[in-house]
């Protein structure tokens, strides 16, 4: 029986591994939040990975809060790459492989063509440089290691698909940025991804997003037209939707790793939504 500490097990794609693998008989997961873990305390991490001795730690925890970390910046350094940092500690010890999932948000966001794993980083704002940080701990400390930037992920949670959904309800028309490229992915998507590596030794840094792109906007229109919405969607800027935190203009993956390695193909976004468009 192969035991896995998952962290965030409440979020999106905590949820969705553990949907995943619920038919697995020979795995056992020991399921953590915050509640039950607090990842920024070495003593605690070392504590239950000694009690454990996972296998793997899927790491799903993370301060997602992208204004949020703007205020929060220590808060947000300490769960983004301090929680990361204990992780990789405690795996290297127990001899455990670490799966860490980052962000498209450690790219500027300046690029015109899809980014892949080794283009360079710089990431804008406080959310995109903790996880960066974070990223440079895991290589750092732990042995065994797969990190996949994901972006755009929706889920069994609160997410853009479900909040359009909720606006749609008492607005026939909702204002939506349509100068932001990205790639929608389900986090369902991302769990048959993670699944696809963690038992084997295919380690590194891996793109992991749904295939194809589209802004915000785009997103919207294909949520209402396969709820059969009439609701209309009015594009504006980024500038005008004058958020808080830097979003990136443009961060299309490319999921080069995943392609040259054999190992993985992603759904393409729009069949990707039509899927979780059913369950809702």
């Amino acid at each position: 029986m192969k035991k896995i500490i998952v962290t965030g097990c409440n979020g999106q794609l905590g949820r969705a591994v553990n949907a995943y693998y619920k038919n697995a008989g020979d795995i056992e997961f020991v399921n953590t939040d915050v509640a039950e873990l607090d990842i920024t305390d070495i003593d605690k991490v070392m504590e239950l990975a000694r009690k454990v001795k996972p296998y793997a730690i899927i790491n799903c925890a993370a301060h997602t809060g992208v204004d949020a970390c703007e205020t929060e910046y220590e808060k947000a350094f300490k769960i983004n790459a301090i929680g990361p940092r204990n992780l990789s500690i405690a795996a290297r010890e127990t001899g455990a492989k670490l799966m860490h999932i980052s962000t498209d948000y450690v790219f500027d966001g300046k690029g015109t063509r899809p980014y892949v794993e080794t283009d360079p980083v710089n990431p804008q704002g406080a959310y995109g440089s903790t996880k960066l940080a974070g990223e440079e701990f895991v290589k750092q400390f732990a042995d065994r290691y797969f990190i996949l930037r994901t972006a755009w992920l929706y889920g069994d949670g609160k997410n853009f698909a479900k909040t359009m959904l909720r606006l749609s309800e008492t607005n026939e028309k909702v204002r939506v940025v349509g100068d932001q490229f990205g790639s929608p992915t389900s986090a369902a998507e991302l769990a048959k991804a993670i699944g696809a590596l963690l038992f084997t030794e295919n380690y590194g840094l891996f793109h992991a997003t749904c295939e194809g792109s589209c802004c915000w906007a785009d997103f919207a229109e294909e949520v209402f037209r396969l709820a059969g919405k009439n609701t209309k969607v009015e594009r504006i800027t980024t500038e005008e939707f004058n958020a808080p935190a830097a979003r990136p203009a443009y961060s299309v993956l490319d999921n080069r790793m995943f392609r040259l390695t054999g190992s993985f193909q992603f759904a393409d976004w729009h069949d990707a939504i039509a899927e979780y468009m059913k369950t809702l």
